[in-house]
Order: C-alpha cells, then structure tokens, then sequence
C-alpha cells in the first residue's frame, strides 16, 4: 500500500491522498470535473437520505427542473446575473455534424440556437419562471419544494469535493405570503443544517448570517453555518438565504391575498453540495486515512477473519462472521465480512483504515476459541477484547461513542482555535500563527472588509447568530464598533 503524505508535510497533498487513495473520488477526462467512486457515492447517499428525511419531516416536497435556463432569465434580476456571470457555462448550438475535411466532428454553424442556454448554476430563475404559472391565490402558499440536481459553475481553480466545475447538491426553492413567513423558513433551513451537521457529520459549526458583501447574489439576507477545519480555515457548509420579494417582482409572481388584494410572494432558497464531503475529511481525518462518523459511514463495521489451518475451525470462523454480519443487518448496522483469501489480513487492516470504516472486527483462531473477538476502534486506535454473547451490545455502544467523540474532538479544536483580539498586530500574528476564527470588532463597512481581505486574505465568515454586543473599536480603522464578527482564512 502507498503511503500517505501527512498532514505535517503538506495539507492539501494529504487531503488529495486520503480522496483519491481512500476511494472516494477521480479526476476525470474532463477538465474541472470529477469522478465519485462507488465509496464516495455511497457516502453521499447516505447524507442525501438524511437530509432528504430532515425537509420532509419539515413539510418540503421534491421536484425537479430543467438543467438548462433561457439566457434572458438570468437577465431579470440584476444583481443574482452579476453574481454568476462569470461562471457560466452557455450551450449556443443543437447540433454536430462531420467535418469534410474528415478530422471528425465539428459544431454545425447552421444549427445556432436561437436564444442561448445556460447550463444551471443555480435554478431560482427557471424556478420562479414555473412558479408564476403554481401560485395565484393564498391557498397555493406557503409551496415548499427541494429538487436533487447537478450544476455547474465553471472554476479555474480545482479541488475534488472543495471546488469543482460540475458538482451534486440539493436547493430548497419555496414562496410564502408573507415576509415574516419566509424569514422564519429560511431560518428554520439552517437550523436543519446545523443539526444534519452535527448530529450526523459530528460537525460543530457557527450558525450565522452573511455580510452584504459575503450575502449571495439576488438575495436580502444569507444565513450560513461555517465549520472549522484541521488547517485552520473555515469552510462554509451550507447556506439559507431569505430572498425577499425579488425574483418574485422579476417573474411577476403575484397572489390574491385573504382580503383580495394582490401581492407579489416571498421567497426562500437554501442548499448544501457534496462539498460537504470534503468538509467531513478534513474535520476528523488523520495521518493513517479517513475517519469517518458512523452514522453516516458506507460501512460502519467489517469482520476481518484471520484463518486457521484447521479447516474445521475455519468453517466455524466463516459461519460466525456471516452470522454476524445478518444480526448487525436486522440492528440497522452496515456490516461485511471480507473472507477474501486472496489479500493477507494485515492488508486488509490497512486498507480498512485508509477507508476510514469505524469499527473492525478481527476473528481469530485462538481468540475465538474462548468465544471472544477483538474490537478496533479507528477514531483512537484502541482495542478490547468482547465475548461473543455481548458482541451486539458492545458494538452498538461502541459506534455511539466513536459518533460522540469525533464531535467532541472537532469542538475541542474550534474552541481552542477560536481567538478573541483587538488590536491590527494581534489580528495578523493570530491568522498567520494560529489560524482558526478570530473574533474581531469590524465598523460595518465593505470597504473595510474589502481592505482587510486584500491585505490579510481573510473574510468574514459571519456574524454569529445571537451575536453578545459590546462596545468596541474596529480593528482596522478604530471606528466604533458594536459587536465582534468571525473572521477566517477560508476554502
């Protein structure tokens, strides 16, 4: 087995190591985009599922809308098109045809569409377009709809998982009748995140809301939660944004209200991405490959045996590790019992704790004639030995805890690398020396923000919901200042 570049030598090659090595993820022909492997797949299932299960116990209903969007669309609300302009992806003819001169295909002038498609980079104005044509009275809202798609936004620069031109995610898209009504979705659509995040990825983060610099484009207000990784920079892991009556008053969305007047909707959209895939391997990965959390592992346990020669206790190991596996099934738990002969079990140990698997199993001769197995945590390495008649108990526990303990660690680290300063030096020496959110007074002003990211390469990540005032003096010019905010180096 290859060895990995640690996290001491070079962040980003071991990140790209632990992707590519684990089996998450490939780079594909196709510049920009990448492939998911089967594993990385199945990881992503899993939090679809979730998150999937979370909007619908929240009322939300799936749909889904064209990948493609009429190029005057984008054009209806001015500030949502300069947000995305330049990550456009524009499909301008129908048709190919061959080349005369024989080298193949090539694009056939004739065939110019006559209006441009835009190949989604987010889907609020084809949405909008179709909403036009659902709602018209009261009694059509609030329309709570989530679709699972693809989109595309063309990146010059490149991580699997982290920044990728294509990639997979889900959007909320949903119109209330009031503006009271949609702040509270919004709301209510981060603190679902939130939860998914912690409680599943074991993923502490900051719930906030975005500067107007920072908000997304045709939005009034964007409230996100922002993780902090094992480098010191912050990640945003999802965003929710109250849209006011914008893309309404662009598409013309209007409703009869209950005393029949009529009003343009208020609007919503949220969503996370497979970026979060990237987020769960920098949170609590390690040298030795990815740690996964349980709950949203492909495989939460694997049963290693270690053969004898006998071959009638090799026959017994091989019944008990399939029976095993059928118990742990019926318990809801993700087991496999890999009696593949053709690889020695010290490989598969490797290879089990590249791919991060939570919990192994070993079955061998002389353990399992005293009815006992050996439990390998893969969060702390730690090992017991448990008798055949606690094994379901003790490994249902045991994956609680690996659960609970990996959000400890991560909220262990954010509060450690969560820094309080005051004055310009202290800010600077803590970004560069420590990392990590540094809580700063700020004068409110873009210009300002813009400055100090010029000059440090950190942004507000957010201000932090429920944010403590207190008086103070922004860091960069020494105007007053009410409250702190976060600021980070970020991906």
């Amino acid at each position: 087995m290859s060895t990995l570049t640690t996290r001491a030598q070079d962040y980003a090659q071991w990140y790209n190591d632990l992707i590519l090595k684990g089996g998450l993820a490939d780079y594909s022909a196709v510049r920009g985009c990448m492939v998911i492997k089967p594993y990385g797949f199945g990881l992503w299932e899993n939090m679809r599922d979730q998150l999937d299960r979370m909007f619908k116990e929240t009322g939300h209903q799936n749909a889904y809308f064209p990948l493609f969007i009429p190029k005057s669309f984008l054009s209806k609300e001015a500030a949502h098109v300069e947000g995305f302009a330049k990550e456009c992806a524009v499909v301008t003819h129908y048709r190919l045809k061959n080349d005369p001169n024989g080298s193949g295909v090539i694009v056939d002038p004739e065939a110019r569409l006559e209006e441009e498609l835009i190949v989604r980079p987010t889907s609020e104005t084809i949405i909008w377009s179709t909403y036009k044509n659902w709602i018209q009275s009261y009694r059509d809202l609030p329309l709570l709809i989530n679709q699972w798609a693809n989109v595309v936004r063309w990146e010059m620069r490149t991580r699997l998982f982290l920044r990728t031109t294509e990639f997979l995610w889900q959007e909320g898209h949903t119109a209330h009748a009031t503006r009271e009504e949609a702040v509270e979705e919004a709301q209510k659509m981060l603190d679902v995140y939130a939860r998914f995040a912690e409680e599943y990825m074991a993923l502490p983060v900051v719930r906030g809301v975005k500067t107007p610099l920072e908000r997304f484009a045709g939005a009034e207000d964007t409230y996100c939660i922002e993780a902090l990784m094992q480098d010191g920079k912050a990640l945003q892991a999802g965003t929710s944004h109250f849209l006011g009556q914008n893309f309404a008053k662009a598409f013309d969305v209007k409703f009869l209200d209950r005393n029949n007047s009529i009003e343009y909707v208020w609007a919503t959209s949220w969503g996370v991405s497979t970026r979060l895939i990237g987020a769960l391997v920098m949170a609590h990965s390690d040298d030795k490959g990815l740690v996964l959390p349980p709950k949203i592992a492909p495989l939460q346990v694997v049963i290693v045996p270690i053969f004898s020669k006998d071959e009638a206790i090799r026959e017994s190991i091989q019944a008990k590790g399939k029976e095993l596996v059928k118990t742990l099934q019926k318990l809801g738990v993700k087991a496999k019992f890999d009696d593949d002969d053709s690889t020695r079990p010290g490989w598969k140990f490797a290879e089990y704790e590249l791919q991060g698997v939570p919990l192994r199993i070993t079955l061998g001769a002389r353990d399992f004639a005293q009815n006992l197995a050996e439990l390998a945590r893969r969060d702390t390495g730690e090992k017991q030995n448990v008798s055949f008649d606690r094994m379901e108990d003790v490994i249902v526990q045991t994956l609680d805890a690996i659960q609970q303990n990996l959000f400890q660690r991560a909220l262990e680290y954010r509060e450690a690398h969560t820094t309080p300063v005051d004055t310009w030096d202290d800010f600077v020496h803590t970004l560069d020396e420590k990392g990590g959110f540094v809580a700063a007074h700020w004068d409110g002003t873009s210009e300002t923000e813009e400055k100090i990211k010029e000059l440090t390469k950190a942004t507000i990540r957010c201000i932090p919901l429920n944010n403590p005032q207190e008086e103070g003096k922004c860091i960069l010019t020494g105007k007053p200042s009410s409250q702190r905010v976060l600021f980070a180096r970020a991906y």
